[in-house]
């Protein structure tokens, strides 16, 4: 089942509204997408091998720690288990 919620995403001039949807990455590996709503940001984050969030892909430039800020959402929101719905 695809999981999506809402996230928002610390920004050098305001904050950013998006969409993270579960995606299946390479090999298997669970991956999330964040789209923001005006289209102006892309993330793509995993784990890697050790455990630790990373960034597998998405728009140039981006903050490093927008990884963080992302991994954080998805932590609530898989321990909330309840998606927001379209």
């Amino acid at each position: 089942m695809e999981h999506q919620f809402d996230a928002v995403l610390t920004g050098s001039d305001s904050k950013i509204e998006g969409v993270v949807d579960s995606i299946a990455g390479d090999a298997g590996v669970q991956a999330y997408e964040f789209k923001s709503l005006d289209d102006s940001l892309h993330l793509i984050i995993a784990r890697n091998e050790n455990g630790n969030w990373e960034r597998i892909g998405g728009t140039d430039p981006y903050f490093s720690g927008w990884v963080d800020e992302l991994a954080e959402q998805i932590g609530f929101a898989s321990s909330a288990q309840s998606p927001i719905q379209e």
